[in-house]
Formats: C-alpha cells, structure tokens, sequence
C-alpha cells in the first residue's frame, strides 16, 4: 500500500525496533544505496552523515529510504519511504540528533572520547510517501 502519511501501525514498526535503514540517493543519474541508522518521528526521519552520502544529499535532496524486518531470512514486515531532505550543519543540532540516535541503538549518549567527532551533518528527511506490507 503507498499512501502520503505514514499510518500509526507502520509508525510503531518504524519506532519500536532496531533495525537500519538503507538510504538511496542520486546524483548525476548514479545511484548510491548505503546502511544508516535512522531515527523517525511525526513524518521525519533523521541520520547523520558525512562523505558520498551527504554529498549526494546536497546535490539532490530527493531521497528514499528502505527498513524490513526479518527472522531467519524471512522478511516480517518492510517500509519504503521518500521525501526531500535537508542538511543541518549547526553543531549543536547535530550533536543533539547524533545523541538520539546513540539513544535508540545503543542505548546511551555518545561520547567524544569513545565515539569521535560526529559526522558534518544531521540530515532530516519530510516524508512525502511511504508504501509498506
């Protein structure tokens, strides 16, 4: 099914677990497909990011990104999304979007000492479709 909004049963998968997101982008007609985590909430999806990813992001912010969730190379249930992103470089927001996403799937705030310098930016993307099953 591809609807505009994301319904509340599709939200819930997309918020409860820990699965990664594949994130596709495109640049000079090149795909780029590439693993991120993501973090969705209220029709947004955020990551963090730097290199190919984000300069692909800002030469073309239309964006697609692909969660499934499978046991035993079964799939249970997957979600495609696309939207326009847009690229946030203010440290603070960036540190606050990279600490979410430690959060989800770590289960703790980042640290500079154990993790590094985040990478340039925090990417959030405004879903405009979304199909799933």
């Amino acid at each position: 099914m591809t609807e505009t909004s994301v319904p509340e049963e599709v939200e819930e998968w997309l918020t409860t677990g820990r699965e990664m997101a594949h994130l596709a982008t495109s640049r000079d007609d090149r795909p780029h497909v590439a693993p991120i985590w993501y973090r969705y909430e209220d029709g947004v999806v955020e990551f963090v990011t730097g290199g190919k990813k984000l300069e692909n992001v800002r030469a073309n912010p239309r964006v697609s990104l692909s969660i499934e969730r499978s046991e035993d190379g079964v799939g249970q249930w997957h979600v495609v999304l696309f939207g326009t992103a847009t690229v946030i470089t203010d440290k603070e927001e960036l540190w606050a979007g990279r600490t979410r996403l430690f959060q989800r799937y770590r289960g703790r705030e980042p640290t500079l000492e154990e993790d590094g310098e985040p990478p340039e930016a925090l990417v959030k993307v405004e879903v405009a479709s979304a199909s799933w099953g």
